[in-house]
């Protein structure tokens, strides 16, 4: 007897994974057989999508909400629905695309529709993932430009912080000598001491 599957992928642990779990619960898929990755859809390499697929047998059905669940990487989306289907016998079913259905249309004509669909969709994921990746470089970039800092904040200076630059500025001690009254390494206290200089001269 075929079984029904569900698969679920959000990009990272803090996404909610609650819409694409209730759209399988409406179809009663048992909870047994809803497997669930909380990482990255650049590839397969996905340890509950392969256990899933281990399990799968031929007439088996497997649901997904939509394309970019399965995965974001247009060339591997379709090699891996050429596998699921032609080779293991699995039919798949797109919930946000009911042209993406594999029980119907078994003909040439539908499975000619369905491989379109297919690789237009699996295109716009992928382009999609593509403008992602731009935009956040754009925004890194223009944030940067904007003088803003990425990263851990610094560290509060040291007490002595001022007076130890001074002895320093005025030749009296070495850079070492200072960094060593401070309590950090000299390269950490030379690039303290540039922040510093240019924040008096603000």
């Amino acid at each position: 007897m075929a079984n029904i599957y569900g698969y679920i992928r959000v990009s990272s642990r803090d996404q909610n994974e609650d819409r694409q779990r209730l759209a399988f619960q409406e179809l009663s898929i048992p909870a047994k057989n809803i497997f669930m990755d909380k990482q990255s859809g650049k590839d397969f390499d996905r340890p509950s999508y392969k256990r899933m697929v281990r399990r799968m047998k031929k007439d088996d059905l497997l649901y997904i909400k939509s394309i970019d669940r399965l995965g974001r990487n247009y060339a591997e989306i379709l090699e891996q629905w050429r596998i699921l289907t032609k080779e293991n016998g699995i039919d798949i079913v797109v919930l946000d695309m009911p042209l993406l259905d594999t029980r119907r249309g078994k003909d040439l004509m539908g499975t000619f529709l369905s491989d379109i669909v297919l690789q237009v969709l699996s295109f716009v994921a992928e382009n999609e993932r593509t403008n992602i990746r731009q935009r956040q470089a754009e925004g890194i970039a223009a944030a940067k430009a904007r003088g803003v800092r990425f990263g851990r904040p610094p560290s509060p200076l040291p007490e002595n912080f001022h007076e130890a630059y001074q002895l320093w500025k005025a030749g009296k001690v070495t850079g070492t000598a200072a960094a060593e009254l401070c309590g950090m390494p000299l390269s950490t206290f030379r690039y303290r001491a540039e922040i510093y200089q240019k924040a008096k001269l603000l």
